[in-house]
């Protein structure tokens, strides 16, 4: 007969441990279960009454804050009120602008007579510094410290390409003194494409005999012209401009002159109106 010694696997001892210490836990009473229900019951009750209190006090700071708010508030309808730029704020003088304006050879000459009269009011009017490049053949203009307005360079070169175009000294000197005038250019080819002896036709249509047709439609329309071969300049302001150039294109289409000085007459007496 053959004795075996066997021993318990751990896993089991384990096991028997657990039911020793599951079985001693004691049983929990009525008495004390219903103490936790009460607490439980009080617990839930008193954050509620918290929270109503709480509710009560924030309510009553809203209105101390929306008072608070209301009375401080000013009214929507007052514009706010900025003080005025001073005169140093808008003035360049960090960095000084510079422009150079070609000129034609063929204005060359007249600009070197013309030169102390072109010079002197960009340099009284709008403080700049102006000096003629007769090897780049080009006037070229700078702000200095003494530049006041901030579109003084801008006014200076374009009276100078004014004068560059073609126009005469005094006329150009309008640009630096009135806001409202512009410059205008295109090109009989823009409007109809014309060769030959019908693009000199309409040359002549718009000249006049001894420069007429032209001169009559400066005086109606209130501008200068400059023609310069089959280019057009126009000197004036933008509803004057209009009128000038639709009384030119009517020209270059073929209209005879009579007709477009009926429409002038027309347009100059409504412009008379308009302005009384």
């Amino acid at each position: 007969m053959v004795v075996l010694n066997t021993q318990p696997s751990t896993s089991e001892l384990k096991h028997k441990k657990n039911r020793r210490k599951i079985a001693k836990k004691p049983a929990r009473t009525a008495s004390a279960q219903g103490a936790e229900d009460d607490d439980m019951e009080g617990s839930s009750s008193a954050p509620g009454e918290q929270s109503a209190a709480a509710q009560e006090g924030w309510d009553e700071g809203d209105d101390d804050v929306m008072i608070d708010t209301d009375a401080a508030a000013p009214s929507q309808s007052a514009a706010p009120a900025f003080p005025a730029l001073p005169a140093s704020a808008q003035r360049t003088s960090l960095k000084s602008e510079t422009r150079r304006i070609p000129i034609p050879p063929h204005r060359m000459t007249p600009l070197k007579k013309d030169w102390v009269n072109i010079f002197s009011p960009l340099t009284e009017m709008l403080h700049l510094q102006v000096r003629m490049n007769v090897q780049r053949k080009s006037v070229e203009i700078r702000t200095s410290k003494h530049t006041k307005d901030i579109g003084a360079i801008q006014k200076g070169a374009d009276f100078v390409k004014a004068y560059a175009l073609g126009f005469d000294v005094n006329d150009s000197i309008a640009l630096l003194r009135m806001d409202d005038l512009y410059l205008d250019s295109f090109e009989i080819k823009d409007v109809k494409t014309l060769h030959g002896d019908h693009l000199s036709r309409a040359i002549g249509r718009i000249a006049g005999q001894d420069g007429k047709t032209k001169f009559t439609i400066e005086n109606a329309s209130r501008t200068r012209i400059v023609l310069a071969d089959t280019k057009i300049h126009i000197l004036g302001s933008f509803q004057n401009i209009k009128v000038a150039r639709d009384a030119i294109v009517s020209l270059i289409l073929g209209s005879p002159p009579g007709k477009v000085y009926a429409g002038l007459r027309t347009v100059s007496a409504r412009m008379r109106q308009r302005a009384m």
